[in-house]
């Protein structure tokens, strides 16, 4: 998979361990809710009113992991993770 700047994406489901990093350690309040730090927020182009959607891994029926995904980005994800599939499905 390919970014809109023909980059190679990081997030594709292939790729997305050797990328992954610690970016930075996060909150939550009495409230449930977490900031962004604002260098997170700008390197990944976060603005006012973008939508997030939120993914969870599971392990041992508990929630072990959770990914933030740009909604924007995520039909490129779900392209890249269900192309070959659909590709096989159709031979």
């Amino acid at each position: 998979m390919v970014d809109k700047d023909g980059a190679p994406d990081c997030c594709a489901p292939e790729k997305l361990m050797g990328c992954c990093r610690i970016e930075a350690l996060v909150s939550v309040d009495e409230r449930g809710q977490m900031v962004l730090p604002k260098e997170v927020r700008a390197r990944a182009k976060i603005q006012q009113g973008d939508k997030l959607v939120l993914v969870s891994g599971e392990r041992e029926g508990r929630i072990c992991c959770i990914f933030l995904i740009k909604a924007e980005e995520l039909s490129g994800v779900v392209k890249g993770m269900l192309g070959p599939v659909l590709q096989e499905i159709l031979k």
